[in-house]
């Protein structure tokens, strides 16, 4: 099969300071924030394996090690749970599947959403990869398959850079990389043109980026060669749109839902929403809802 149909590896960008949360990330990584009993980053990267990578690749940052302390084995741990016959909390402390491959690279300084994917290249190499943003925790719909693993599917027979959209009020595309083109399928458009952050007038649609997206190698090449953007940051968003006119892109409006955790209140949606699914407090957490 052609190498450019398959994505064995995603790169997660997780060296942001997360001052939006302080003081709680003072000395504890963003991506670590748990949603009921598991980390952002678990969730994304859960996501990822159930679309079939098995390579996983985090361009971390200072204060970052306790990521790479989840996604390793904590032998003293594992043996205490297992000498006292707790199995199942034993299954669940083991975050790292046996064929799944972690790999980390630092991202020096904060140059930008673009600079930390650019940081992955020597990891990624010469073939396709996604891009999964850890601030959205996104699920699929009713049970249904991944939002990445939806994207996967859609790239098997696209084959170009592929971008998770929705559509956002008018009010929030200020807040989103917002895309307009022409339709290419169900739920599919092929982007004529990006504009990041528009104001409500300047926005050539309502459909913005969230955060997942899957990536032929030639973006690297455009990132490097872009000059910075706002802020002084390398943006991946100026990479992407270069290859609108090279490779071309396409846009895919997902089955699912996302929840902005890198705000306050939707990590409180996200909190709630998942808690009332869990089996073990779901029942328990609806009953204190109700008597508030």
């Amino acid at each position: 099969m052609n190498k450019f149909t398959e994505i064995r590896k995603a790169v997660f960008p997780v060296a942001g300071m997360g001052t939006r949360f302080l003081p709680a990330t003072k000395a504890q990584p963003k991506e670590m924030l748990p949603v009921v009993d598991k980390p952002l980053i678990q969730y994304a990267v859960e996501e990822a394996y159930a679309a079939g990578i098995r390579h996983m690749i985090f361009v971390t940052g200072r204060n970052k090690r306790a990521i790479e302390d989840h996604f390793d084995t904590a032998y003293e741990l594992e043996n205490e749970l297992q000498a006292n016959g707790k199995h199942d909390l034993l299954q669940l402390v083991r975050s790292v599947p046996e064929d799944m491959d972690c790999s980390y690279v630092r991202q020096p300084r904060a140059l930008g959403l673009g600079h930390a994917v650019l940081c992955a290249q020597p990891l990624v190499g010469d073939e396709p990869f996604a891009v999964l943003l850890a601030d959205d925790l996104m699920c699929g719909l009713d049970g249904g398959p991944g939002v990445l693993a939806q994207m996967v599917n859609v790239f098997r027979e696209k084959a170009t850079s592929l971008l998770a959209v929705q559509e956002v009020p008018p009010d929030h595309v200020k807040r989103y990389g917002i895309v307009a083109g022409q339709p290419a399928g169900e739920r599919l458009m092929r982007v004529e043109k990006m504009v990041e952050k528009p104001s409500t007038k300047e926005a050539p649609s309502r459909m913005g980026v969230s955060g997942r997206y899957i990536l032929t190698p030639g973006v690297f090449e455009h990132i490097r060669n872009n000059p910075r953007g706002a802020g002084g940051e390398i943006q991946l968003t100026d990479g992407i749109a270069k290859l609108i006119d090279t490779e071309g892109v396409h846009a895919y409006q997902y089955e699912g839902k996302r929840y902005d955790c890198g705000s306050k209140l939707g990590f409180l949606e996200a909190t709630v929403d998942f808690a009332l699914r869990h089996p073990e407090v779901g029942p328990g957490f609806q009953e204190f809802l109700k008597s508030r």
